[in-house]
């Protein structure tokens, strides 16, 4: 589940800053430590630390940032998955979480590009299995100075580029034109599709409410998710993956005992409650679904399916657009198999594998994720 940082929770919050204001509390702001990644890009000396300092800022599942790199060999980046960092309730296949990796690549390969190097990658050379991620590596990438690689617009919009979790504005349509340009530009054997009519936005508003309800219906998911709430500075700064709740609102509530995970978990609170009509907000308000689907569902497929989707990311900054990932009905756990099966049934073509399904429209942009150092991320330099 995400929980939009807009007003969640604000028929207390409000009254509760108030409240601290008038005592002399003082509220805590930027997780500035957990944000400092986002300045340190491009900062570094060496060509595949400067690409992956751009990586780092890639989107990925719940925010788990689950990637490893051994640059022990010159000239190469070897990716593994940090298996301390799935989540096996939500994802019991890993398969969101190696869409994930295969944003980390395509964002390095963007920034390598920059460089005038070409980056080639060599996926999962030491095997796979679609049941579950190991300690195998994911990919090694192989880097080499080059004349002819050209770079790449989209990665003008690295640093611009968020996941919107904020309801959309319900007056700015999403034009047909835009998501023409859009669906054109899929890569790599993906094949994309989007839809902004109202039959098609109002049936899979409904469906991605209901699918989101599955989830925090169903106690184990629902607890992964809490499990992975940072609540105010000091835990973002701490542990700064997962599910971020900064700022002076979210902290103020924890310092009142008013948002807390114990909280979250107790659906007779206002935290469960709020919670709720929070994300549910950003359902409703979706002005376009898009979707991405392979042919396949291998590990190759789905490593395919992450470069794509972190390029519509990009291209949808570029356009000044919200993309966020829906991915709930995607969710491959016995509790979510119908609207799996009725996901698949209406959006995938001849067998294929709806990899990602997001809702587009227009809101204000909002700040940075949290991220670990690069340096945290590194295995052997």
């Amino acid at each position: 589940m995400t929980i939009s940082r807009r007003k969640a929770l604000s028929m207390i919050g409000g009254g509760v800053i108030l409240a601290a204001a008038g005592t002399g509390v003082h509220i805590t702001r930027k997780p500035t430590k957990a944000l400092a990644p986002w300045a340190a890009a491009g900062q570094y000396n060496e060509v595949r630390k400067r690409a992956l300092s751009y990586a780092i800022l890639a989107p990925n599942p719940h925010n788990r940032q689950p990637w490893m790199v051994d640059l022990a060999t010159p000239d190469q980046v070897k990716l593994y998955v940090d298996t301390s960092r799935l989540l096996p309730h939500t994802d019991p296949f890993s398969r969101q979480i190696t869409i994930g990796q295969g944003c980390f690549l395509e964002v390095m390969r963007m920034a390598a590009a920059q460089d005038g190097y070409d980056v080639q990658f060599d996926l999962f050379p030491e095997g796979s299995d679609t049941e579950k991620l190991d300690s195998r590596p994911v990919a090694i990438a192989h880097f080499q100075k080059s004349d002819t690689v050209q770079p790449d617009p989209l990665f003008a919009h690295i640093m611009q580029r968020r996941t919107q979790k904020e309801p959309f504005e319900m007056d700015r349509p999403v034009s047909d034109s835009d998501l023409r340009g859009l669906i054109s530009a899929s890569q790599s054997g993906t094949r994309r599709w989007a839809d902004n009519s109202d039959q098609s936005v109002e049936h899979y508003r409904k469906l991605s409410e209901e699918a989101m309800m599955v989830e925090i219906d169903t106690p184990h998911t629902y607890r992964e998710s809490v499990d992975l709430f940072r609540i105010g500075r000091a835990e973002v700064n701490t542990n700064p993956d997962g599910i971020d709740f900064s700022g002076p609102l979210f902290e103020t509530l924890n310092m009142f005992g008013l948002f807390s995970r114990k909280a979250a978990l107790d659906k007779e609170s206002v935290t469960y409650t709020g919670g709720i009509d929070a994300v549910l907000s950003n359902t409703r308000t979706a002005m376009a679904h898009i979707w991405i689907t392979t042919k396949g569902n291998t590990r190759e497929d789905q490593i395919t399916a992450g470069r794509d989707w972190v390029r519509l990311n990009l291209q949808t900054t570029a356009l000044g657009m919200g993309l966020q990932p829906l991915s709930q009905a995607l969710q491959e756990y016995p509790e979510m198999a119908d609207h799996y099966a009725q996901i698949h049934k209406e959006l995938a073509e001849d067998g294929e594998t709806v990899q990602m399904f997001g809702r587009l429209g227009y809101c204000a942009p909002v700040p940075e994720s949290p991220r670990w150092p690069l340096e945290a991320k590194i295995i052997d330099a």
